[in-house]
């Protein structure tokens, strides 16, 4: 029943199904995840983990920075609960805000202080994936 409870707990925080929503296609770190949704990387990476304990996200960690995605596990369970509540970028402003900001924040990804992810990759038939650079120490 925790396990329940857990799932739950999470899902029930605007800014919290806002982060599934822009995890669902693409693995983002916190400081991109900040960054779209304008607050600080300290209240994101809470969010974040109340997200993970639930179980709802996978995580890949590249040096000191950690990507997180929906877990393909519960993507069908999601995906109903979204549709049911019709929770979509186009039926929500803020919601489309969050996406243009995540796009834009993305297209500069290559120059921004992140490595990229390298397990998690876009799931998404509509953006490209991003672009793999390997980056070398410095």
């Amino acid at each position: 029943m925790r396990d329940a409870i857990q799932f739950f707990q999470a899902l029930a925080d605007e800014t919290r199904w806002r982060l599934l929503l822009l995890l669902w296609d693409e693995p983002l770190c916190v400081c991109e995840l900040a960054d779209v949704l304008g607050m600080p990387q300290s209240s994101v990476s809470s969010h974040v983990q109340v997200i993970k304990k639930a179980g709802l996200l996978d995580s890949e960690r590249r040096e000191k920075w950690v990507y997180y995605q929906v877990a393909r596990a519960h993507l069908p369970l999601l995906d109903a609960v979204r549709k049911h509540f019709g929770l979509a970028p186009s039926s929500m402003h803020v919601l489309a805000r969050d996406v243009k900001r995540m796009e834009k924040r993305l297209a500069a990804r290559d120059e921004s202080c992140c490595p990229q992810p390298r397990q998690l990759t876009s799931r998404s038939l509509k953006r490209p994936a991003t672009r793999k650079i390997s980056r070398s120490k410095s």
